[in-house]
């Protein structure tokens, strides 16, 4: 079942979660950037010593792909819960960094190019 929630409608239900199990106490700034990180590399672990193409022949099958999207979705609980406690706007937020990488990367010098803006 496709879910079409607004970013907004997630993290209220992520904090509505969190609530009903009192996990505020548990949520500052430092645990929460550490929960990022550890989904982060628990994504990462799943494509660890693979080749392109095994991981492109892995990404093709549905139980790999949940085992994916379920890392995804812990990167995503952490980052927008560090959002909701912190009072950070993240879609503002998005937005904003977006406008600042367009200026680092214009398009006429960086479509197609792998190389970082100040190189």
């Amino acid at each position: 079942m496709a879910h079409q929630d607004s970013i907004s409608e997630i993290i209220k239900t992520v904090q509505k979660f969190c609530e009903e199990r009192d996990w505020d106490q548990f949520h500052p700034p430092k645990d929460l950037a550490i929960g990022m990180s550890t989904e982060a590399n628990e994504l990462l672990d799943l494509f660890r010593f693979k080749t392109e193409s095994q991981i492109q022949e892995k990404m093709s099958t549905p139980e790999f792909k949940e085992k994916v999207s379920d890392e995804l979705a812990d990167v995503m609980f952490f980052v927008l819960r560090f959002a909701q406690m912190n009072k950070i706007d993240i879609g503002a937020a998005v937005h904003k960094k977006l406008a600042k990488n367009a200026a680092k990367y214009p398009i006429e010098t960086a479509k197609g190019s792998n190389r970082k803006y100040n190189e």
